[in-house]
């Protein structure tokens, strides 16, 4: 049997898994900082009629891209959705594709 030395048994927990030597090796890229392309371009008005434009914010399914994926700041992701769902309701843009 093999003994241990301070007398009580380590936990599951505390025991080391090996999970430190992996983060370690990893390598490690630069991911550049998504910046919002209406800030950028001084844009203030997201005009609704643009369809050309707002289609870069939707996906193949017809969803609004996220702002985590498409980088605009949260003030013009709001005035972008509003856009979106004014352009939709005169059918401007489809609401969904066809399967």
């Amino acid at each position: 049997m093999a003994e241990q030395k301070g007398g009580r048994p380590i936990s599951a927990s505390q025991r080391p898994t090996g999970g430190d030597k992996a983060i370690a090796t990893k390598k490690q890229y630069f991911r550049r900082k998504k910046v919002c392309r209406f800030c950028v371009e001084k844009i203030d008005d997201i005009n609704y009629k643009d369809v050309k434009m707002l289609n870069n914010f939707i996906s193949e399914r017809g969803k609004i891209t996220p702002r985590r994926i498409s980088g605009v700041c949260a003030p013009h992701q709001r005035r972008l959705a509003e856009a979106i769902k004014q352009a939709r309701s005169i059918v401007l843009i489809p609401f969904a594709t066809a399967i």
